[in-house]
């Protein structure tokens, strides 16, 4: 097989290369993937496929022979993946990016070849993770690494779940080199090449076994006085916990990519369940709250989708503030897709408990959902990655800064080169909150009256409602000392950092559909309909005080339930086209 140059080519490739999740006789579909999850295995055949695609050259940076270049186009390829099987997407390559990506950010010349090798010629790498700065670990487990007379380190210590552990050749390690005194400094990351250690002084302690991502194999491995070089430390000893944090920044970007391509699948399966005539010629859609459920779910995935475009774009164009973004974007999207599973199940009833047939897949991405969602940090870690920096906004940002660049906002435009050591893990601005104030602004001088902007009037008091949120948030960080970490630390910041995380996603929804309303590349994004959807959506999780949407303030133009209904339409017509549930709406198997 042929690997396309052209992103877009590359996952219609793999979409094809897959085949429709549907059909009973295809080995890679929901029959073949749901006996696969039952028997915790991997889908037969599967990997193979993924081997002569050549996914693991999606990791490896173009200029050491691979296929990255852009962040936001690794997120969409990931999706046919996690579509179908996230033990698939995750325990083949996802893990392998992982891992990968200390190296990328601080490893040596050596190193960088070293890993690509591996990845480019079919080997994987696995990482084992220190759990304080992550907390994916299932037990407190944790390696150590000291000094030896005459050079090098002596590792010993456990980790028990680690994904790949058994199969790759290539270890990451974080491991402790310092005592608690150590503070910061007390861990350091490796780079080890299993094939050059001792057989007898490292041992696979068994699999581990997991209640969603079951086909995916996280093992254990144990250390006895392993001695390595000193040339297996990523960086400098010590840098383990801010190698931790600027690995993250490219990490979490793609957490919304994994889990809307999971959700992606549910709705695909409630929608046809929904649509399906029982012998009185009546459907479930004839409810008006699973008309609701399905938009409302629709719209959750809109809303992640442009997080994830700006939060992978941003790795490009914005590498100096998109650490708040990456954070917020991984800190959001599982939360949402959390709650319109759960909205879904109850639409699906019983059958949402299925593990085979019609609609065993929901129960699938159901129980995988908490797996790919947590595989890095948790969401606590992810609101405090975030809290420090909004005093910093309030008083020198927000409302005081040019807004972003409109590239950030253009999914099919291309993008500078990816240079991991750039990226900053604090911003010193906030231009996406700065685009919603601009777009609020532009909204406010735009012709209302002129042709095909019935909608617009709608969208424009959302926007208000959100700026003047924006505003409240600037006025309460901006009586707060930057370093009072104990004011910070109350629940009621944590609940205010939440709500700026809201403000955030309706700016990048803002961006999205403004981007679109020149030259769109498609006619759904372009139309306001599905922008004031999304942001009155969430509007009403803020509690936002908003004037009556039931009309238009100029009378006779788009309403909220008008918008809901064209979004309702574009479910179903995806549905029956075979089309994703995301920004891009691309063809399906």
């Amino acid at each position: 097989m042929t690997t396309p140059s052209d992103p877009q080519e590359r996952i219609d490739a793999l979409e094809a290369a897959l085949g429709p999740l549907d059909d009973p006789v295809n080995p890679h579909g929901a029959a073949a993937l749901l006996a696969a999850d039952a028997a915790g295995e991997p889908v037969s055949g599967a990997e193979r496929v993924l081997d002569v695609f050549g996914l693991n050259a999606e990791f490896v940076p173009a200029e050491l022979g691979g296929r990255l270049r852009r962040v936001d186009v690794l997120g969409r390829l990931l999706r046919p993946l996690f579509r179908r099987d996230a033990s698939l997407g995750f325990g083949y390559g996802l893990s392998c990016f992982f891992a990968a990506v200390p190296v990328w950010t601080a490893g040596s010349a050596a190193q960088r070849r070293f890993t690509a090798r591996l990845l480019l010629g079919g080997d994987r790498v696995a990482v084992a993770r220190h759990e304080v700065a992550h907390g994916n670990d299932f037990v407190r487990d944790e390696l150590t690494a000291r000094p030896v007379t005459g050079g090098g380190l002596s590792v010993s210590g456990s980790k028990t779940a680690i994904a790949n552990a058994a199969r790759s050749r290539g270890l990451v390690v974080f491991a402790r080199t310092a005592d608690a005194q150590g503070g910061g400094r007390s861990h350091s990351v490796l780079l080890l090449d299993r094939a050059a250690l001792p057989a007898d002084r490292i041992t696979d302690t068994g699999r581990h076994s997991t209640t969603g991502m079951r086909g995916a194999e996280f093992g254990g491995l144990a250390f006895t006085d392993c001695h390595v070089p000193d040339s297996a430390v990523l960086g400098r000893v010590g840098d383990g916990y801010e190698l931790s944090l600027r690995s993250s920044l490219l990490i979490r970007g793609l957490i919304p990519s994994i889990v809307l391509a999971g959700v992606d699948t549910a709705l695909r399966t409630v929608a046809a369940f929904a649509t399906r005539r029982r012998a009185d010629g009546r459907s479930s859609l004839d409810v008006r709250h699973v008309r609701d459920v399905l938009t409302g779910a629709f719209l959750d995935l809109l809303l992640i989708d442009c997080l994830a475009l700006v939060a992978t774009r941003a790795v490009h164009l914005l590498p100096q503030q998109m650490s708040v973004y990456a954070a917020s974007a991984a800190y959001l999207a599982p939360r949402l897709a959390a709650e319109t599973m759960d909205e879904m199940a109850a639409v699906l009833g019983a059958e949402s408990f299925a593990v085979s047939g019609t609609y065993g897949m929901f129960q699938k991405q159901l129980r995988d959902l908490p797996v790919t969602s947590l595989g890095h940090a948790g969401s606590a870690g992810r609101q405090v990655s975030i809290l420090p920096q909004l005093p910093h906004f309030a008083r020198h940002a927000w409302f005081a800064e040019p807004e972003a660049p409109v590239a950030l906002f253009r999914p099919h435009e291309d993008l500078p080169p990816l240079d991991p050591p750039r990226l900053s893990l604090l911003s010193g601005s906030d231009p996406l909150a700065a685009t919603l104030v601009a777009c609020t602004a532009w909204l406010e001088s735009a012709d209302l009256t002129a042709p095909g902007r019935e909608g617009w009037p709608l969208l424009r008091a959302l926007a208000r409602a959100f700026t003047s949120e924006l505003r409240e948030l600037a006025q309460t960080f901006g009586k707060v000392d930057p370093g009072d970490r104990a004011t910070l630390a109350s629940p009621h910041h944590f609940a205010l950092a939440d709500r700026y995380t809201l403000v955030l996603a309706a700016a990048a929804c803002l961006g999205t559909w403004r981007a679109q309303t020149g030259a769109p590349d498609d006619a759904f994004l372009a139309d306001p309909a599905w922008a004031s959807a999304v942001l009155h959506r969430l509007a009403r999780r803020l509690g936002l005080s908003l004037p009556d949407l039931s009309q238009d303030q100029a009378g006779g133009g788009s309403t909220v339930a008008a918008c809901e209904q064209r979004v309702l339409a574009e479910v179903l017509d995806r549905l029956h086209g075979r089309r994703s549930y995301d920004l891009y709406g691309s063809a399906l198997a």
